[in-house]
């Protein structure tokens, strides 16, 4: 692949940020991503203040957490002791013990872990949804009477519990309105799937109708869609990197992005959450150094961030890291996902909110799961790395294509928010988004709970610490139907367990009244 195929910026361009109102000098970065409150105002350059907050875990909870686990874990061994001499009667959690003859399909801590921990609290994962995703739900009523290895329904659903964990943020999951009316239109014309890959006999009107609109959307020269939001970027990274390249990976990206960067045979090397001393120090000593006993020059040295971090409610620091990018002559890997459709004034995701040009970014990756109410994912960039990545990249040659229905749920979504349906719902929402953000995530800091994240964020991590508190949280929360994810280790550190907010925007009748 050439230089100028994955350069989104023309050779010769300068440092600085460059915004829609010219360059702009960058706000200090932060020396310790782990400080009491990390506060970064800017708000006389990008037009609002910069405010993420991470307090520190208290001393004391650390230990009250530390020896949770470790009484967890006691137990959790006296419980396999009972069970391996056939005082503890379940079978399903006797796995280890007949395994005598194979190689143990899982490691053994891990397998531990699940059986004596993760099972515990098991009720408060994977909760079936017989309803649309909107501002109320309703689960299926499932029971067990096997400490959570297997669930029963028991043929009741527990109505109108308030949806707090959908990334449905701009309401558009629905099954009434314009979205719905296209999307039966196409059914009933291309039917629910293509059976076929594009390169083959799945390439649709639909594809290149979304695909021009997304590049349109976003601001860059092409666009390409894809069936999977994960492979997106963990199909097309080794597409784009290979032996001989450098990755610098933030330390709290998703799990797409790492797979994707292990697979792609790079070197790889991780730099602090949104610390600028900790990117610099690497890209210096990339280029200083090379590549390791060889010297040689990197191939290409990627950068890969996220818009928004989805456990930590954390906004990438975009315009610094687009001024080292330059600086050090590096390219830019930006993953959309959480922020696309629900961050900056436009719906553009993080680019917007920094008004900033999307062609300092050299690829624009975003999913259509979120914002968009649909499935798939996209990469936007230059139309020579667009057209290489439709040839090299295994998403592309061996998936089988986005079918018609969910291409035309993101081409309805996405015209609403760009304003191209004659209505002004997309803009509302979005307003009503951020407005909704900032409403909830003061309301909980005025009741003395502990959040995390940048106050912009519709992603809303409050702190829970204590192991004990994961399970129990989940729980009451539902008895008063209230529907919120909690996450615990090893999604998070150990003594970081959390609940996650996702903040949405329900989908009022009237507003489905048409222009």
């Amino acid at each position: 692949m050439t230089e100028s195929a994955l350069n989104g910026a023309k050779p010769g361009r300068s440092g600085a940020v460059k915004t829609r109102h010219g360059p702009q000098r960058r706000c200090g970065a932060l020396e310790d991503e782990k400080v009491h409150q990390k506060t970064c105002n800017n708000g006389g350059l990008y037009g609002k203040p910069f405010i993420e907050t991470f307090e520190e875990t208290p001393l004391l909870l650390a230990v009250l957490t530390y020896m949770g686990y470790g009484i967890l874990t006691i137990f959790g061994y006296l419980r396999d002791f009972l069970r391996d001499w056939n005082i503890e009667k379940c079978n399903i959690a006797t796995e280890r013990a007949q395994q005598k003859d194979f190689v143990p399909l899982y490691q053994d801590f891990e397998n531990f872990y699940n059986r004596n921990l993760y099972m515990r609290i098991r009720d408060n994962w994977n909760r079936p949804i017989c309803s649309v995703p909107g501002a109320k739900m309703d689960l299926v009523e499932r029971v067990s009477h096997d400490y959570n290895w297997t669930f029963s329904h028991t043929g009741r659903a527990v109505k109108d519990v308030i949806n707090m964990g959908s990334y449905n943020y701009l309401g558009f999951a629905e099954n009434t309105g314009p979205c719905t009316d296209a999307v039966a239109e196409v059914t009933q014309e291309y039917g629910v799937g293509v059976c076929s890959t594009r390169r083959e006999m799945g390439n649709l009107d639909s594809h290149e109708e979304l695909e021009k609109l997304t590049a349109r959307f976003l601001g860059v020269e092409a666009a390409m869609v894809f069936g999977m939001g994960f492979a997106t970027n963990s199909m097309n990274i080794p597409a784009l990197a290979g032996k001989g390249c450098l990755i610098l990976s933030d330390e709290l990206n998703h799990t797409s992005l790492v797979l994707g960067a292990r697979l792609s045979g790079s070197t790889i090397r991780v730099f602090k959450h949104n610390n600028m001393q900790s990117l610099e120090k690497l890209l210096r000593d990339a280029v200083v150094n090379g590549q390791p006993r060889t010297h040689r020059p990197w191939k290409k040295i990627l950068i890969l961030v996220e818009g928004i971090y989805s456990m930590e409610g954390s906004i990438v620091r975009l315009p610094e890291i687009i001024v080292l990018k330059k600086k050090y002559k590096a390219y830019l890997y930006l993953d959309e996902a959480h922020s696309i459709g629900a961050l900056g004034p436009h719906g553009r995701g993080v680019v917007d909110y920094f008004d900033l040009d999307p062609t300092d970014v050299d690829i624009m990756m975003g999913t259509f799961t979120k914002s968009f109410g649909a499935a798939g994912g996209y990469i936007g960039g230059r139309k020579e790395l667009m057209d290489y990545l439709r040839c090299h990249s295994h998403s592309a040659v061996y998936a089988t294509s986005m079918s018609a229905p969910v291409a035309e749920q993101i081409i309805t979504s996405m015209k609403c928010i760009m304003g191209e349906d004659g209505t002004t719902i997309g803009r509302d929402r979005i307003r009503q988004l951020a407005e909704n953000t900032s409403y909830f995530r003061q309301g909980l800091q005025d009741l003395g709970f502990i959040i995390y994240g940048n106050k912009d964020s519709p992603v809303i991590p409050m702190m829970l610490y204590l192991p004990a508190k994961i399970g129990a949280f989940g729980r009451e929360l539902l008895k008063r139907n209230i529907g919120v994810v909690v996450v615990g280790f090893p999604a998070t550190p150990i003594i970081e367990s959390r609940a996650r907010f996702c903040v949405s925007q329900p989908t009022p009748k009237r507003c489905w009244t048409g222009p």
